[in-house]
Formats: structure tokens, sequence, C-alpha cells
């Protein structure tokens, strides 16, 4: 097995390939919409959606900055060597697209300001830093991580929501509805700017800022719309209430559904929340069975 060579193929997947379960959705809101304007612009983004897979073209100009999550079980181990391996098969999935070039040139002060411009070769965007998954997380998402395992899951993450996305705390005065209430608050907030829906919004909610963006990322790649919990089913029914819809131009639907991942929390006043509005070209993940 070429490692580098199957990765660059999960890269150039993860950017052009619909979901079965996100194709089934979007076929569904396409049928339940009565806004002509709304039941144009789904009917575009599916038709954008054929021709990016049949041709293997990019969903999106965005094509997105790769994210990692590596889910193993307690007989397998990780080498330096597959890192460089990860790290070498997404630069070349990034050039075979090809992506946008986005990687920025410089040392620390010149990359903020980007004054040096940017690396023409789309391969020297890095991904960004590695996920580890095992059976002895605890979330919604909790895997049945077998004791041979080793899945290597890539999302490529577009840069529109994540302005729009937003990690912060929430006093949550003993209420779980308190906390759906704001996550809510904030996505309404995010959605209304966003200009690329139908979204299916991501939210992790754990201790500390990091531990709610990796429950948010992990609910991106396990995530499925076809299993909805009562509790995300509930959130996407008040966000399609909006009625922001495709593109903003009103109907049925801004939202396909939703991902809640709940992870361990503190005694505290507080809990961490991580919301992300997804594009409607997201979202986008493949994954190496390893």
């Amino acid at each position: 097995m070429d490692i580098v060579d199957d990765i660059s193929r999960c890269i150039i997947k993860a950017s052009t390939t619909l979901s079965d379960d996100k194709y089934r959705a979007l076929k569904h809101a396409i049928e339940i919409e009565d806004n002509d304007n709304a039941r144009w612009a789904l009917n575009q983004i599916l038709e954008n959606y054929m021709v990016a897979q049949k041709r293997n073209f990019p969903l999106c100009d965005d094509t997105g900055i790769p994210h990692v999550i590596i889910e193993m079980g307690n007989e397998r181990q990780i080498t330096g060597e597959l890192i460089n391996q990860i790290h070498e098969g997404i630069a070349l999935g990034l050039n075979s697209l090809p992506a946008r070039p986005m990687a920025v040139k410089g040392n620390d002060f010149q990359r903020i300001e980007q004054s040096e411009g940017l690396y023409d070769e789309p391969g020297k965007l890095a991904p960004a830093s590695i996920l580890i998954d095992t059976a002895n997380d605890e979330s919604t998402y909790k895997r049945d991580i077998k004791p041979d395992t080793l899945n290597i899951h890539f999302l490529l993450q577009g840069g529109g929501p994540e302005i729009r996305a937003k990690t912060f705390r929430v006093y949550h005065q003993r209420s779980f509805e308190k906390v759906l209430d704001t996550s809510c608050e904030w996505l309404l907030e995010s959605l209304k700017m966003l200009g690329c829906t139908p979204s299916v919004p991501s939210i992790g909610i754990g201790r500390t800022h990091y531990e709610s963006a990796a429950l948010m990322l992990k609910s991106v790649v396990y995530g499925n719309l076809d299993i909805q919990n009562e509790y995300e089913r509930d959130i996407t029914d008040r966000l399609n209430r909006s009625g922001i819809g495709p593109l903003g131009l009103g109907g049925k639907t801004t939202v396909l559904g939703c991902y809640l991942n709940i992870g361990n929390q503190r005694a505290s006043g507080v809990r961490i929340v991580s919301v992300r509005p997804s594009c409607f070209v997201e979202p986008r993940v493949s994954t190496l069975n390893l």
C-alpha cells in the first residue's frame, strides 16, 4: 500500500464528493420546498455537486484547510513516519486537485500581515494539528473502536464558516435548555451572515475551548444526517423556522440537519460551547482505513 498516494486520493475525494446522507437530505429539501427562489437555489446546488463529483472538480473554489482525526485502537501504533506520510499525502492531494493557493509566506509578523504574498503551490497549505480519538473518549459521538482499528479521517474546513464560527462560555444556570438556546442564538446570528446556506451546523460542548472545538470537529466526521437524535432534530427545526433559506433567499431549508456532540463536563457554572455553521458544500470528509 502506498499510503501517500492513498491519502492524496482521500483529499481529492473529500473535496469533490457528496456523501449519500447529504444527497438524500438535499433531495428531500427540494421535494418539500414551495418557495420558487429557494427551490431554484437548491437545484443549482445539487447540479454543482453532480458536476464536481463526475469531473473530480472541487465542490467550491475555497478548497478548505485540511484537518486530520486519527481513530485508533489499543493494539495499533502511530509512528513519526506515518505522520510524515500524512503531511506528504495532503500536500500531494492539494496539488493534484488542484486546490486554491492559500498558504501565506513569511515570518510570524509577515504571515499575519500577508505582506509577502502567497505560495503558488497549493500543497504548501499545512494541515491543522492532528487529533487522536480512542475508545476512552466519552461523548455523544463516542465510537465503538476495536483494538485493531486505525482510521485516518480528513476534513476540509472552508474559511467562510470559520469566520462565522464561535467558541465561548455559556452560563448554563443548571439548564440544558439554556445551553441549547444560546447555541441556536449564535447559529442564527451567523447563518444570517453566512451567505452559502443550507448549512449542516456542528456544535461541541466541553470543558475547555480546545476540547469543545475538538468535539465539534469529531461531530463533523462521525455525524450522519440519516441518524439524528431528538436534540439535533429540535435544533434543526428551530433554525429552519428562521426562514433564511438557501443562499438567504427564504424558504423552508436553512439547515439540512445538525450535529451536537457533548463531552465530559466539569463542576462549574459555565459550559464551553463551540458552534460552526458549515457552508452548503460541507461537510467535506473522507476516510482511509489502515
